[in-house]
């Protein structure tokens, strides 16, 4: 069996904010890899430090600790001009919200190439404008809709422009900071639909984020789970469904609707407590009780998880 080649490695990434004096941890020791071709999940519920993982991805945070590798070259902390460069070409984001990431003063045309005047300067007006229109082909649009302004779209319509301007970068890796949440459910499901076919096509790498478990199973290939800025479980997506682990990501699940009315309503939602973890005296760590399903626990934590997987 071919081994999977690794993208991206997080390794003990720390995110603070704050003082010194007074730092606040939204990131706590977080290491994952994301392999190349893959969708990989983060999911967790608002606040838990998942966007801020994106964000340090993409060097709009700083990381204070540990390090981020891409292609096996370090892209945290300081990097040369090169590397930079490299970055910003190769690893793009799509945002959360298609109505304010958009600028409502510029017209499609400069918004979707607005990366190419720092990576591909070389380009005449001419063929910066092909590119536009290849790129907004690619997600469903037609080229004349490079002459018109945001507002003239739908929130569907704003998020395949968003799409557009990472393409025409021709990235590798794609950060999808919750793409879908701000959009109507009938419009969710053309997007997915689209950055499926856009990854199979390009060969593209999704870090895709997001809190509905539900659309997760659909898209990822493997999910990991964060509460308060930690990892707390990490396996394949229908690995992770079907035998959870952590009562973070138990909670998590019991709150997915079902398609069966009468399932849906005898179903038990779950409560986590992150007090029932006692960590006084044997502190958790990030281990794998199966190949490939990693979870967070104390050791004690870890033999009834793998106990678990056993029975």
């Amino acid at each position: 069996m071919k081994e999977k080649e690794v993208l991206l490695s997080v390794r003990n990434l720390d995110v603070n904010f704050g003082t010194k004096r007074k730092p606040f941890h939204a990131v706590k020791n977080v290491s994952f890899d994301i392999y190349k071709g893959e969708t990989f999940g983060l999911v967790g519920e608002s606040g838990s430090g998942k966007t801020t993982i994106g964000r340090a991805i993409l060097r709009i945070h700083p990381a204070s600790g540990g390090e981020i590798l891409y292609k096996g070259e370090r892209i945290s902390g300081k990097i040369s001009k090169e590397m930079d460069k490299k970055v910003v070409s190769e690893i793009q984001m799509i945002f959360q919200d298609p109505m304010s990431s958009l600028n409502e003063r510029a017209k499609v045309n400069y918004i979707v190439s607005e990366g190419t005047y720092n990576t591909k300067k070389e380009l005449s007006a001419r063929q910066r404008q092909l590119l536009v229109d290849q790129a907004l082909l690619d997600v469903g649009l037609l080229p004349e809709f490079s002459s018109r302004f945001p507002h003239e779209f739908s929130g569907g319509q704003r998020q395949r422009i968003g799409i557009a301007r990472s393409l025409i970068m021709e990235p590798e890796f794609i950060v999808a900071d919750e793409p879908i949440s701000a959009l109507d459910v009938s419009i969710r499901a053309q997007v997915l639909n689209l950055m499926s076919k856009l990854q199979k096509e390009r060969g593209l790498t999704y870090l895709f984020i997001a809190h509905d478990l539900s659309v997760m199973r659909f898209i990822s290939d493997r999910i990991a789970v964060i509460s308060k800025g930690q990892l707390v479980e990490l396996a394949e997506s229908e690995d992770l469904f079907k035998n959870p682990l952590h009562p973070y990501t138990k909670a998590l699940l019991s709150v997915v609707p079902q398609p069966d009315p009468e399932s849906e309503k005898n179903k038990e939602i779950l409560i986590y407590d992150p007090s029932q973890h006692d960590y006084s005296t044997d502190p958790p760590v990030w281990e794998e009780v199966a190949p490939g399903h990693f979870v967070l626990g104390n050791q004690k934590e870890l033999e009834e998880y793998r106990k678990e997987l056993e029975a």
